[in-house]
């Protein structure tokens, strides 16, 4: 059985995840799609205090970018993208669409993800007539008023707003796109998704589990079963057999990697560079990071989102981004963008105990990179963390 090191297993994860990928000078449609090609999905989230989490991930391997590439990608009839209950909610590939319907099926008898008493077939048809009337809407638009619960912070919805989650799980309705204040704008899938796709047969579920399985191996290069799993959130009693027959059919390869006693899949298909030489900054929902056990044991990177953590409980800070350096996650610094100042803060900065000697300074180059793209004008360091000096004496002396 191969064997490999753990340097040579997070090559071939950064390989695969793009981050090796020969820049362009000026990123283009196929910059992104060479991009979405190794990423598979980009997770959205609604947290906005640095930028959206479905944008970081691109500028992390393509550097700074239009943000409109990925808006004409995802809207309008000839998009490659739409957002659907892939890993998360995420981004995916238009033609992933059938292969998700046995996970919209499975959704049906649950009424949804996790409630089941707001949404009735009277709520549902009268939904899809006024969208089918009105087009894309959303919640607000289509709310019928009544008092929200307040049982449980962060998901105070109304009925409506159940009903049309519920719709947009099963596949009856479709997001179209989104407003300035980030609400879902629903429509009907005929009225979204090109008819190509939504002419494609639909596979059986054991073949979409493979499908998802595949494009698991392709975007890690290598992982373990449950790394696998993870990629597109299935359940074991999916993801082992599918496994199990990629292997039999030579796609994917039982290695070893070292530290650690489960097997990985290494992807025929994947790279095994002898450098890496990336350079990033990476959201806290970056797919290189979003399996916190495997960025642990190849990264050496223990994290943890700290957003839900009352401010005197935190140990990093509220924001944090990991900073990538050659193949080692060398810092994690905590980062606010204040758009009105026009100033990106740092407001802790700490070194991991193998980062070399240039971290600062390679820290604060991705910095301004950062910012430049962000349409930020100046970086204030903030005294906490034992990087924060360093970090900040580089930008001086730039």
């Amino acid at each position: 059985m191969q064997s490999l090191s753990l340097a040579q297993a997070r090559r071939i994860t950064l390989a695969a995840q793009g981050f090796l990928d020969p820049p362009h000078a000026t990123p283009t449609m196929a910059t992104l799609t060479r991009t979405l090609k190794r990423t598979g999905v980009l997770q959205v989230d609604s947290v906005n205090v640095l930028q959206r989490a479905h944008y970081m991930p691109l500028f992390s391997r393509m550097g700074a970018y239009d943000t409109g590439l990925l808006e004409r990608a995802s809207t309008g009839r000839s998009r490659r993208l739409v957002e659907y209950w892939a890993h998360v909610q995420a981004f995916m590939p238009v033609d992933l669409w059938p292969h998700m319907r046995h996970r919209m099926d499975s959704y049906r008898p649950q009424r949804g993800k996790w409630w089941t008493d707001a949404v009735t077939e009277e709520l549902e048809a009268s939904l899809l007539a006024e969208i089918r009337e009105l087009g894309p809407s959303t919640a607000r638009d289509l709310d019928d008023g009544l008092p929200r619960s307040k049982k449980n912070w962060g998901w105070n919805w109304s009925a409506t707003r159940k009903a049309l989650d519920y719709l947009y799980v099963v596949g009856d309705l479709a997001i179209a796109g989104r407003t300035s204040q980030f609400e879902v704008l629903y429509d009907l899938p005929e009225r979204v998704l090109p008819a190509a796709v939504l002419a494609m047969p639909t596979p059986a579920p054991e073949q979409a589990h493979r499908e998802l399985i595949r494009r698991a191996s392709i975007s890690h290069g290598v992982g373990t079963e449950p790394d696998l799993r993870d990629y597109y959130r299935m359940r074991p009693a999916e993801s082992k057999p599918a496994v199990a027959e990629l292997v039999e059919a030579g796609e994917l390869v039982e290695v070893e990697v070292e530290g650690s006693s489960r097997p990985y899949y290494l992807h025929v298909g994947a790279r095994i560079p002898r450098r890496a030489a990336a350079r990033a900054l990476l959201s806290p929902f970056d797919p290189l990071v979003w399996e916190r056990p495997r960025a642990e044991h190849l990264f050496g990177f223990r994290y943890r989102i700290e957003i839900y953590v009352p401010a005197a409980q935190r140990e990093y800070g509220y924001y944090v981004l990991p900073f990538l350096l050659g193949d080692r996650i060398v810092a994690r610094v905590d980062l606010k963008a204040d758009r009105k100042a026009g100033v990106l803060t740092v407001k802790a900065a700490y070194a991991e105990q193998h980062a070399p000697a240039e971290t600062a300074a390679e820290l604060a180059a991705e910095l301004g990179r950062l910012a430049d793209w962000l349409g930020l004008d100046d970086i204030a360091v903030e005294p906490r963390g034992d990087l924060a000096a360093g970090v900040l004496a580089q930008l001086r002396s730039a």
